[in-house]
């Protein structure tokens, strides 16, 4: 079952963002608090949404999708970031993943979203053919680059 996360989630997502990160090798990266998870999420004005997938017979929360709105300048819409997804170890298979994926997927094509985007680790070998699985394609022309720390502080402050 997928639904919308709830506040009462939260210790649950960063429960899993921290599994992710570990998984990705940058657990020392992951810093985010419960409470900056709870504000982002459902504070006066959310900056992200998070969709939680349940165990059909237990219950217990196996994964999460973690998004945000983003915007294409040349379609004129908005379209969806998928920040994060995962799924516990012993729950993948169950297709909690492609349920998350295709219930974003959903909401993008309600509301006239022309994207649906995220970045994946080029070593992460079984999400890349697990994505391509469902039709998405590598974005190969594109870099992401990134500002943080001392460089984000730097240009912030000239």
């Amino acid at each position: 079952m997928i639904r919308q996360a709830t506040v009462e989630d939260v210790p649950v997502i960063i429960e899993m963002i921290r599994e992710l990160a570990d998984y990705e090798k940058a657990l020392h990266e992951a810093k985010a608090g419960e409470e900056q998870l709870r504000e982002a999420l459902f504070g006066e004005q959310p900056a992200v949404f998070a969709h939680i997938a349940e165990d059909d017979a237990t219950g217990e929360r196996v994964g999460f999708a973690l998004w945000f709105r983003n915007f294409s300048t040349w379609r004129g819409t908005h379209g969806i970031y998928l920040e994060d997804l995962y799924v516990r170890p012993s729950a993948r298979g169950g297709g909690h993943g492609k349920a998350l994926l295709t219930e974003l997927a959903r909401i993008a094509v309600e509301r006239g979203y022309d994207r649906f985007e995220w970045s994946v680790l080029d070593w992460n070998e079984p999400s890349i053919g697990f994505y391509r699985a469902l039709g998405a394609e590598p974005m190969d022309e594109w870099t992401v680059h990134r500002l943080s720390g001392d460089a984000l502080r730097l240009l912030g402050t000239r």
